[in-house]
């Protein structure tokens, strides 16, 4: 499924997301929850308007097409 991030971009570009695209569904981020960095990563916990909490991957040496991954997913619903 392919994945496409909208960001905010501020004090640099790409700074965190504000809203993804799941196929054609598009989720709203809510809330940031968390944001954590590796050498050529930065993560994102994020809340979207679904309820449902996403992580989001930025590997900040691919092309910003191919840049966002996601990692993980956990329902809200039980």
């Amino acid at each position: 499924m392919q994945l496409r991030v909208e960001c905010y971009s501020g004090y640099k570009s790409d700074e965190r997301p504000r809203g993804f695209y799941l196929g054609e569904r598009r989720y709203q981020v809510e809330e940031v929850l968390d944001q954590w960095y590796s050498p050529e990563d930065t993560y994102f916990r994020v809340r979207a308007d679904d309820g449902d909490i996403y992580i989001l991957r930025r590997n900040h040496e691919k092309d910003p097409e191919d840049a966002w991954t996601l990692e993980s997913f956990r329902s809200s619903r039980l």
